[in-house]
């Protein structure tokens, strides 16, 4: 990770900020729910096509995070989302933002990167390293499931309610995002 820090930064205190995008739409997930024995409880599961693109980055060490919800997930999008995450980066300190391979995380042309952030890309083909795909599966499960969405705008109030609620447990954000292997020694 050291070599993600720019000379900079070097010195600083250093948070672990992890990141990823979630598609929420009308085509929703299903997700177990408890009933009684032999019933069939209603699941419905809508057919249309709108969606948006939850953008999340959370600091498990600090219990909080960063979010936008958007029309697309392209570059201007993830250069959005990264200036909101550098306003959540404590005063004073740098943040190495962990994100997977999408194209539109890729530093040549249009990605801007504000100075107190350096991204380091996790190795291809391994979600399962990045602690944020488990915030997607609780925000799915407990907020944006087994639901139909009447519009575009009843997604995007839907996926800021959810991340609304996220932000307001830092001890959630803390318990879902901790990887014991992945811890800053400043």
């Amino acid at each position: 990770m050291t070599a993600a820090i720019p000379e900079h930064a070097r010195g600083q205190p250093i948070e672990l900020w992890w990141q990823d995008e979630a598609r929420v739409g009308q085509q929703g997930t299903l997700t177990r729910i408890w009933a009684a024995k032999g019933s069939r409880p209603p699941a419905p599961r809508d057919r249309r096509y709108a969606s948006a693109y939850l953008f999340g980055a959370v600091c498990p060490a600090r219990g909080t995070g960063a979010g936008l919800v958007l029309p697309v997930a392209n570059g201007p999008a993830m250069t959005l989302h990264l200036a909101e995450i550098s306003r959540h980066v404590a005063p004073g300190a740098h943040a190495v933002v962990i994100l997977d391979g999408a194209g539109w995380h890729q530093t040549g042309g249009k990605l801007r990167v504000p100075d107190n952030i350096s991204l380091l890309p996790l190795p291809p083909y391994s979600p399962e390293l990045n602690p944020v795909e488990n915030v997607w599966q609780f925000l799915r499960q407990n907020q944006l499931s087994n639901r139909v969405f009447d519009s575009y705008d009843a997604i995007v109030e839907a996926c800021c309610t959810a991340w609304n609620a996220l932000i307001n447990e830092p001890a959630r954000i803390t318990a879902i995002a901790t990887r014991h292997w992945a811890q800053v020694s400043n």
